[in-house]
């Protein structure tokens, strides 16, 4: 019995919830009376369970007997101790190998027992087990089939998919590492590997840049302290964040703020509210915002943040009282010369100006308002719209450098947010044709393409926290796809608008094999590293959000400028700004790439020149105040 229980206590450490199941369609026996355990079942072993019968298991076979046993039914009692065990013959079905998994082996009240690894209950705990004995282990395997069969456990475990990428610790989180020519880059990747090693976001992130940067490297090894000085942030704040829910019960989330450079000015960068938010999720958000403010025309530091708190399902007063709260934190560290935040998945309009009116009451002044919080009183009516649309500008661009327009083109987007509805306002507005939209749960392909119409009812639709397939009722000639992404729709151009890694290599094949021959990152980083390299061999030209989605960096400027000035601009006037800072963020960042060899035909000069040319402005501005 130790040794079954050293082995029990093993499984346990290494976390290794599984069993060894049969081949399907092979019958199993499961006991239901006295006798042997069969012996072809013992040969199968259960993780970490006991092979011998348990005195237990005995007294229990007994107990049985003598409550079935009647006084006047002596013949049947003889025939009972005669006959072997009773058998009942089940054939597995394909789903019960699945449900299986979910156990584990553990020991209860001295006995071995198989728990559901999804609510840690054990044989008939939430619904009564008809074959009666759950000592022995084909008993338990039956209750356990009772009990994963019933609803509290799907629910249960529909809970736990729905949150996997959430419970995942980082270390189950594999790191893919990509092969660098330069020794120098591979060292530095090396360093932040055993640094940060658990940090995968971030240390993805950190090897694209690099990979961008080897040639500038290469040429001037100088850059190699200054780079491994950057990729350390200046200030990393994490604190916590307690709230009260309208129930007036308590809880408490993480909040994050990585103030990542100030080299260039005050720090710019949004701030997300989603339960995958984490440290290293913070510190690649403020790492990619630094070389976008860098490549803008502005001189912005860059930064990143937010918590793990969701705003989905939670009334207006709950939001309201957590961002007071993440605010009585976070206030100190903020201001006009410091640190404004800006918007972010999960932090619109309403979550802005609750944050701001906490701060204006700490802080004790009105100076500096946070990029989009001030919309209905001073601030410009394309501030929201201003990524979305420097997006789309950014392909128009592209397009004008191959002698082509939106015109006619098909487009595939994902997500439904203010980025995604608003990119397909403006594909709408240039005449090309979006076809598709996604959520959490599946996408949304329209053949017909969406019009103003369509989008407006997709966002009513949106607001109302209903489902997109709602959407097929009005529209019969449109699909709605359960647990799909849209990236196998014929299209092409591609704006990934949901969230980082979006995009893997299987969808990466999906989006070449469609057709796809342009990729417009909306979101940070949508692509895994497998996808990067499946486009740039397919020579899918990719425009990096650090490049296209600068649009919001200069709106929120644009925005303080006219706050600074007392300047009201239309938005005509405020949509032509923000096409000339466009254009100028595209033209810094092929210069970049042809100066240090990329051709335009190449899929990721526009990749390489933006990090290019953000490093390099970056790297003259921390040599000039001696920070390297």
């Amino acid at each position: 019995m130790n040794s079954s229980m050293d082995e029990i206590n093993l499984l346990q450490q290494a976390h290794r919830h599984h069993l060894v199941v049969r081949e399907l369609g092979e019958e199993i026996d499961l006991e239901i009376g006295p006798g042997d355990d069969d012996p072809s079942f013992a040969s199968t072993q259960l993780m970490g369970a006991s092979q011998e019968v348990t005195s237990d298991d005995h007294e229990e076979h007994k107990q049985m007997l003598l409550g079935t046993h009647h006084p006047h039914e002596d013949l049947e009692g003889k025939l009972l101790q005669k006959k072997r065990k009773k058998k009942v013959v089940k054939r597995w079905r394909e789903e019960w190998a699945d449900t299986y998994k979910w156990a584990y082996v553990d020991v209860k009240e001295g006995t071995a027992r198989i728990f559901c690894s999804v609510c840690r209950e054990y044989g008939r705990k939430h619904r009564r087990n008809p074959y009666g004995n759950e000592g022995s282990k084909n008993m338990q395997m039956s209750a356990l089939e009772e009990h994963n069969n019933s609803l509290l456990h799907k629910e249960a475990l529909r809970l736990q998919m729905a949150s996997k990428d959430k419970i995942m610790t980082a270390v189950d989180k594999s790191i893919y590492v990509k092969a660098l020519t330069s020794k120098s880059a591979t060292s530095i990747i090396e360093a932040v590997l055993r640094r940060d090693p658990n940090e995968s976001e971030f240390i993805q992130s950190v090897q694209e840049a690099i990979h961008s940067l080897e040639r500038v490297i290469a040429k001037n090894t100088h850059y190699v302290r200054i780079l491994e000085r950057l990729l350390e942030p200046e200030r990393m704040l994490v604190f916590r964040v307690p709230w009260i829910d309208d129930k007036g019960e308590s809880h408490v989330n993480r909040g994050f703020r990585i103030q990542f450079s100030q080299s260039l000015g005050p720090c710019r960068g949004g701030l997300r509210f989603n339960s995958s938010m984490n440290l290293s999720v913070a510190k690649f958000l403020g790492f990619e915002q630094t070389l976008k403010n860098a490549l803008s025309p502005y001189k912005l530091g860059g930064a990143g943040g937010g918590s793990d708190f969701d705003p989905k399902g939670k009334s207006e007063n709950e939001i309201m009282r957590f961002c007071q709260s993440f605010m009585q934190e976070l206030h100190r560290y903020l201001g006009p010369n410091q640190d404004l935040p800006a918007e972010d998945m999960g932090v619109g309009p309403r979550e802005m100006g609750f944050l701001f009116g906490q701060y204006r009451r700490l802080a004790g002044h009105f100076q500096g308002s946070f990029t989009g919080a001030r919309i209905f009183l001073s601030g410009s009516s394309l501030r929201t719209e201003a990524t979305s649309y420097g997006l789309v500008y950014f392909a128009q661009l592209m397009l004008a450098e191959m002698n082509k327009e939106l015109k006619g083109l098909r487009c595939v987007v994902s997500g439904s947010g203010k980025i995604a509805m608003h990119v397909l306002d403006k594909l709408v507005a240039f005449g090309a044709l979006p076809v598709t939209v996604s959520d959490s749960r599946g996408y949304l392909v329209d053949e017909d393409g969406f019009d103003y119409m369509k989008v407006a009812f997709v966002r009513d639709i949106k607001v109302q926290q209903r489902s997109l397939r709602e959407y097929c009722k009005t529209y019969t000639r449109s699909k709605y796809y359960e647990d799909a992404k849209p990236w196998n729709e014929r299209c092409d151009l591609a704006f990934p608008c949901a969230a980082q890694n979006e995009i893997g290599q299987s969808d990466a094949v999906n989006l070449v094999s469609s057709g796809c021959r342009i990729l417009i990152e909306g979101s940070t980083m949508p692509c895994t590293p497998q996808a990067v390299d499946v486009l740039r061999k397919a020579n899918v030209l990719v425009a990096p959000a650090k490049a296209a989605g600068a649009g919001g960096v200069a709106a929120g400027e644009l925005e303080l400028n006219q706050e600074c000035n007392a300047i009201q601009w239309s938005p005509e006037e405020f949509e032509h700004k923000l096409q000339e800072a466009m254009k100028s963020t595209y033209q810094r960042t092929t210069k970049a790439a042809a100066d240090f060899g990329y051709s335009k035909e190449c899929p990721e000069a526009l990749v390489h020149g933006a990090a290019i040319s953000a490093f390099l402005t970056l790297a003259q501005a921390m040599t000039e105040q001696g920070c390297v």
